[in-house]
C-alpha cells in the first residue's frame, strides 16, 4: 500500500539521504554536477519542506520510506513537481505511477501539472506519458550527455 505523508523538518535528513541514493546513478551517468538532486545540500531539502508555496511528501510503502515527491503551486491551479524520486531497490514496481495518482487526488482543483525529466531516461518519459503527461516544446541542454525535457498534463 502506497501512502503520502507531508514531510517536516525532522524528516529532512532521511529524505535527503533517500534523494542522494536515488539520483546518484544519474549523476554518475550524466555528470550533471550543477543540476543533479544528488549534488544538492540538505539545506535544499529543508527549503523545500518549509516552502509555503509547496510541500514535500514522503512516499511510504508498508510504513517504509521508499521515496519522496515535492510539489509547488505556481498559482491556484497550476502545479510543478520537482523532484520526485524512488529508491533504486523499489523502482519498477509502479510506485511512481501510484504516487502521481495520489497527488492528483490530493489536489483535485489542479488544472495542470508540470515537470521535467531527462530525455535520455526513456523509462521516466514512458512513465509520464503513460499517466497522461504530454511533452512540451521546451527543452534545455544540460551538458553533452543530457537534455532536460518538459512535460505538462492538463486536467
Amino acid at each position: 500500500m502506497i501512502e503520502l505523508e507531508k514531510a517536516t523538518v525532522q524528516d529532512a535528513a532521511i529524505i535527503y539521504n533517500c534523494q542522494v541514493k536515488s539520483f546518484r546513478p544519474l549523476l554518475e551517468k550524466y555528470k550533471d554536477y550543477d543540476h543533479s538532486p544528488a549534488n544538492e545540500t540538505i539545506e535544499r531539502a529543508v527549503e523545500r519542506i518549509n516552502n509555503p508555496q509547496g510541500g514535500f511528501y514522503k512516499i511510504m510503502m508498508n510504513n517504509n520510506l521508499v521515496g519522496a515527491i515535492c510539489i509547488y503551486w505556481k498559482n491556484n491551479d497550476a502545479f510543478w513537481i520537482s523532484p520526485m524520486f524512488i529508491l533504486p531497490s523499489y523502482q519498477g514496481k509502479g510506485i511512481a505511477q501510484k504516487t502521481l495518482q495520489l497527488v492528483e487526488e490530493m489536489f483535485p482543483h489542479a488544472k495542470s501539472w508540470e515537470l521535467s525529466t531527462l530525455l535520455e531516461e526513456k523509462r521516466n518519459c514512458y512513465l509520464y506519458e503513460k499517466v497522461g503527461y504530454k511533452r512540451t516544446e521546451v527543452s534545455k541542454k544540460v551538458n553533452e550527455r543530457a537534455t532536460l525535457i518538459f512535460y505538462k498534463k492538463i486536467c
